[in-house]
Order: structure tokens, then sequence, then C-alpha cells
């Protein structure tokens, strides 16, 4: 299932977070590095979309959606968290 009323495109695979995640503005880096693991924000899901070409519901970084949006998976969060702690 896509996100709500985003402009975002399912596939089957995805670009992998290492390709998108430098593309990202800082500011929509900081935000999912403070709400990690939350719901991510439309703006910077579609930040991630433009960043990446396409968010596609069979990445690996993409986890459950709903009607309260999309969230990453728990290997992203993961990798989120590494990356917050210069960890990659």
């Amino acid at each position: 299932m896509c996100s709500r009323g985003l402009r975002v495109e399912c596939k089957d695979s995805g670009v992998e977070i290492k390709e998108w995640w430098p593309k990202l503005s800082e500011s929509a880096r900081e935000w999912l590095i403070a709400n990690n693991g939350d719901v991510v924000a439309g703006a910077v899901l579609n930040e991630i979309a433009s960043a990446g070409g396409v968010v596609e519901s069979g990445a690996w970084w993409i986890g459950e959606s709903g009607p309260e949006g999309v969230y990453l998976s728990e290997r992203a969060t993961d990798w989120i968290e590494k990356t917050a702690n210069r960890e990659h």
C-alpha cells in the first residue's frame, strides 16, 4: 500500500538508502534522525522520492503503511540510527 496523496510511485524494487540519503536536505535528514521510527512526514517522503527517483513499496527500507502514513522498516531505522551516530 502506498502513502496517501503524496507524489509517490510504488514498484517492486527500491533505491538503497545510502543512495538517496546524501541527496536529502540537511533538514530532512535531521527530521528523520529526530523522528526515527515515526510516520514519515509527507514533505520528507516527497523529498526521498525526489532524491531517489521513486519510493517503492518493495524497497527494504519501506515498512508498514496505513491510514496514518508510511513508516520506515526496522532495518532502515537502525541504519539511520547508526548513521546519526556516525557508525556508517
